[in-house]
Order: C-alpha cells, then sequence, then structure tokens
C-alpha cells in the first residue's frame, strides 16, 4: 500500500505542517459505525492503548494518557467511552487468550504482539478456523534489568547461556560477582513465544536451577522482581515498558552491541524486531465493521493512530 506524503513525515518524526490534524494526527472514520455495531475486539496487553485510541477517535471521545496509582503506577490510555462500552467490546485477554476467543468467534478482531503459535494453529485447524494475520506496526523484544546492574549489553549468546542454565553468574558477562536470577514468562503469553522463536531457536530452558519460580504470570510482575532485585533479567516488548511502565528503576540491554530504540526498531538493525498484528478470521464478511476496521488500520490514516499510540506503523 502507498504511504502518503503526509504519513511519510509522520514516521520520520519530521514537523507536521499540512499533516497537522486533530493534534498533529491524522483523522480515522468509518461510514456508519456506532457503539452498538463497534466490533469486539481483543488483544494482547501491550495493544489495549491502541484499541483504546482507535475506538475513542471513530466514536468521538476524548483519550489521553494517564498513570495509574492502582496499577502499580502502570500508564494507560484513559478514555470518556462508557464503561459498559469498553468492557464489552475492547477486551485485554492476553495474547494467547485473545487468539483462542477470536477461533471461538468471542472476538471480531484482535491485535497481538505476535503471530499465531503452532499450538493455536493446530486449535484454529481442528476447529475449522482459517486466519488472516496482517502486520501493522514494528514493536521489539528486549531484555530488562534493575538500573544499578552495571551490565549494559550482551550477546544473543550470553543471553541463549543464560537461559539454558551455562552461564550463572554476571561476573561471567561483565558483571558483578553476583548469581543471576532470569525469570521467563507463562508457556504462549506474546513475550515467551517471542523469547522462543526470536532468541532461543529450539534451545531448551528446563535446565535453569533456580531456588525461586522462575516463571512469571503476568507482565507487570516482570519489573515488580526488576525494581526489588539488581540481579533480576526478564523480558518483555518495548512499547510495553517504554509506554505503559515508563519505569526509570528498570532499564533495557542492548543485544550484540545494538540498543532498542525508535530508530533502531525502525531501520531493523536491532536483532529482535517484532511485528505487531491485526488479525481476523478468513470467513468475515467484507461488509462488517471489523472487516472495515482491519482495513482502516492498513490505511494512511491508520497508521497515523498506530503512530500517535506510540507504536512505529509498518
Amino acid at each position: 500500500m502507498r504511504v502518503s506524503f503526509c504519513l511519510k513525515l509522520l514516521l520520520l518524526w519530521l514537523p507536521w505542517s499540512s499533516c497537522k490534524k486533530e493534534g498533529g494526527f491524522l483523522p480515522i472514520k468509518i461510514d456508519g459505525i456506532t457503539q452498538e455495531n463497534y466490533p469486539k475486539v481483543d488483544g494482547s496487553t501491550s495493544t489495549d492503548p491502541l484499541n483504546r485510541l482507535i475506538a475513542s477517535k471513530l466514536l468521538g471521545y476524548n483519550y489521553k494518557w494517564e498513570r495509574a496509582e492502582f496499577m502499580n503506577g502502570l500508564w494507560y490510555l484513559n478514555t470518556d467511552l462508557p464503561h459498559e462500552f469498553v468492557t464489552d467490546r475492547l477486551k485485554s485477554s492476553q495474547t494467547h487468550n485473545s487468539i483462542i476467543n477470536l477461533i471461538d468467534k468471542k472476538a471480531d478482531i484482535i491485535l497481538s504482539a505476535r503471530k499465531i503459535s503452532p499450538d493455536e494453529k493446530v486449535y484454529a485447524d481442528n476447529t475449522g478456523v482459517g486466519l488472516i494475520e496482517m502486520p501493522i506496526a514494528l514493536d521489539a523484544f528486549v531484555f530488562v534489568t534493575h538500573l544499578d546492574n552495571p551490565v549494559k549489553s550482551l550477546t544473543t549468546q550470553q543471553v541463549q547461556d543464560i537461559y539454558t542454565g551455562k552461564v550463572k553468574n554476571w561476573k561471567e558477562v561483565g558483571g558483578s560477582d553476583e548469581v543471576i536470577k532470569p525469570y521467563t514468562r507463562n508457556q504462549n503469553s506474546g513475550s515467551q513465544e517471542l523469547m522462543e522463536s526470536l532468541v532461543m531457536k529450539g534451545l531448551s530452558m528446563a535446565d535453569i536451577e533456580v531456588d525461586y519460580e522462575p516463571e512469571l504470570p503476568s507482565m507487570s510482575l516482570v519489573f515488580t522482581r526488576l525494581r526489588s532485585d539488581v540481579n533480576a533479567l526478564g523480558y518483555t516488548v518495548y512499547y510495553y515498558k517504554e509506554q505503559i511502565v515508563r519505569d526509570n528503576v528498570v532499564k533495557s540491554l542492548a543485544i550484540d552491541g545494538i540498543f532498542p530504540d525508535k530508530q533502531s526498531i525502525k531501520n531493523k538493525t536491532y536483532p529482535y524486531v517484532a511485528e505487531v498484528y491485526a488479525t481476523i478470521r478468513s470467513d468475515l464478511d467484507r461488509n462488517t465493521m471489523a472487516y472495515k476496521l482491519f482495513e482502516l488500520l492498513q490505511s494512511d490514516a491508520g497508521k497515523s493512530s498506530i503512530l500517535e499510540s506510540g507504536y512505529i506503523p509498518n
């Protein structure tokens, strides 16, 4: 799809001049869309702000980023959308559950931080459901540790050695003489699937010998552990850390000498760039609002909203 001149300016973070609408971003529209016929949208934790932003713009409601003390200081996109509408039409069931909900027809479209996994594909095939996955944005898989940890960079080999149990002390990778405490995520979570596909590539993490429970059931718990333990190591996606956590206690590590930031993600020099997907069922009627939303996310105006949310449009 050809990208307009205005959007190219947005993507390069240049002054927006003639593109400046709605505070600097292009307006979006789907003819005939209302709260009553809005599609049921689900997705991963990190895509929730984008889902809320798109709905707010399409339906004409105000929205802004706010820090929530009741969520351990996490940031979220607060919106004037009615509470009943949000709970019914804008789910955030996490990556695996949202994919299952799409297959089971409990959701019409999902935004997720990864593609469907092999076992999810088996479930879809057994259910007789085909899926269409469209990359709409760029994200990255990042390793994070406490700010006071002296290590600033790891190689892919070092990461693999840590998570296969070969390397157990920070001094082996240029840090202090302290035991590394590597944390993992639960199977089928978005970040765990990215860890296995982008980093481990068939290597088993089952050999890690630790005296604590390394598997964490939520992304927020990863940051809870890292904030309180200078020797902890975890992983997340760039968007979640930079837009939702915004933590000055936890830092990202460079990988193979490349630090994850918007430029290294956009030009794909960072080793673990990941795509964000909009996914629908292949039998979805082209006249439905869900399919029109799927098309909108691939348009210039949709890409402008993706940029506004903090993502890097694909």
